[in-house]
């Protein structure tokens, strides 16, 4: 059975990047009739919330794996190292490294240690952090997406494994519960082809076959990625809109996802999805007061939700948009010739054929603010006569 995971982050929302991961993990285990875990750190009930808001469901909430028992293991084979510099030694060694044109990786000073370097560090107080030593050997694998991958791990930092504080990191963490929960696909954002390596390495130090996981990366999506879920849903970003902009609409396929979503085709899409939407099912994010009539005018005309808001006020505040320059001659005609009560659909083209020729585009601006919008055909029954000759004599 096809086997995935989501590693959630462990603090703050879901950001873009993480939504697309998520997505892709939950439609590819619905595609193969597979089994997606949601590893999630403990509290983290706003990424659960965000990840249903976009309808991504999981089979399992995953536990933490024995962290201990693996960190044992490897310390035992000579995996595991402990380094007592501290960042600021290690900062500096970098700096160095890089000054000269070299590689800023980890020199595995440390490995050097005599046992009596090693009692007296740690009687003078000092806690090691503990890197795992990875092997001198050229990794290779075939990513879905991305094709033929290889690293040199000879060119990649030995990566910290458990901290001065005795927490294990990410990388030890993904491969130990990859392993207990028999995951088969590793779905993620490309990080390079180090930190799959490192992933690969690991897995076979703790006795499992890495071949046994295939690999689809999706491409990094730079700065759209940072954008979070919960801000382009409090602007008014449709559920359906998003999962459609992440590659989740339509077939879906992991290389498909090799596209990356471009953040300026996102509101109108949205907008396409808000024009499809019925009152009932956007009413308890409308202003309050908001009829369906309203709904009905303005759906199709705005790009997000929080739009709706303008436009309520446009038909029920008081309120006075700036004039174009030289249209009093034709304000004091359009008092003059407005039609009386009772409004309907026609009373836009009835007014305009009293009005000389481009007074639409005058009078939207006037009444509403905005070159553009929804028919004023439908929009002027809204705000009603008496709104409608308040805003002339304003004008």
């Amino acid at each position: 059975m096809t086997r995935v995971r989501f590693i959630a982050p462990a603090s703050g929302g879901l950001l873009v990047t993480g939504a697309r991961v998520a997505l892709a993990n939950a439609l590819f285990a619905r595609g193969q009739k597979g089994h997606f875990t949601l590893r999630m750190p403990a509290g983290e009930d706003r990424i659960t919330a965000e990840l249903r808001w976009l309808g991504i469901k999981w089979d399992a909430i995953g536990e933490a794996g024995d962290y201990a028992a693996a960190i044992e293991h490897l310390k035992s084979i000579g995996r595991l190292y402990p380094c007592f510099e501290s960042e600021t030694e290690l900062r500096a060694k970098r700096e160095f490294r890089i000054r000269r044109g070299m590689a800023a990786v980890y020199d595995r000073a440390m490995l050097k240690l005599t046992p009596e370097q090693r009692a007296a560090a740690e009687a003078g107080g000092k806690v090691p952090h503990w890197r795992f030593r990875l092997s001198n050997r050229v990794v290779t694998w075939t990513d879905v997406i991305t094709g033929k991958r290889e690293v040199k791990l000879t060119a990649v930092s030995d990566p910290i494994l458990l901290t001065a504080d005795g927490a294990p990191a990410a990388a030890l963490t993904a491969a130990v519960d990859d392993i207990a929960d028999r995951v088969t696909h590793v779905v993620h954002t490309d990080d390079g082809d180090g930190s799959t390596g490192v992933h690969i390495d690991l897995l076979s130090s703790l006795g499992f076959n890495p071949d046994t996981i295939t690999f689809a990366s999706l491409p990094a999506l730079g700065q759209t990625g940072r954008l979070a879920i919960r801000n382009l849903r409090h602007d008014g970003i449709d559920p359906e809109a998003m999962v459609a902009w992440l590659g989740g609409g339509g077939r879906f396929s992991l290389r498909g996802l090799a596209r990356k979503p471009d953040p300026v085709a996102l509101p109108a899409l949205n907008r396409g999805v808000l024009a499809r939407r019925d009152f009932v099912s956007v009413t308890d994010r409308l202003p309050a007061g908001a009829t369906e009539a309203f709904w009905l005018a303005i759906r199709g005309h705005i790009d997000l939700l929080t739009e709706a808001r303008h436009w309520w006020d446009v038909v029920n505040a008081t309120i006075f948009f700036p004039i174009p320059e030289g249209s009093a001659e034709l304000v004091r005609h359009a008092r003059g010739t407005l039609p009386e009560e009772p409004w309907d659909a026609r009373t836009w083209s009835t007014w305009l054929a009293a009005l000389p020729d481009g007074a639409a585009d005058t009078l939207r601006q006037i009444l509403t603010g905005e070159e553009q919008g929804p028919e004023l055909a439908i929009l002027l029954p809204l705000i009603g006569r008496s709104r409608v000759m308040e805003r002339l004599r304003g004008a």
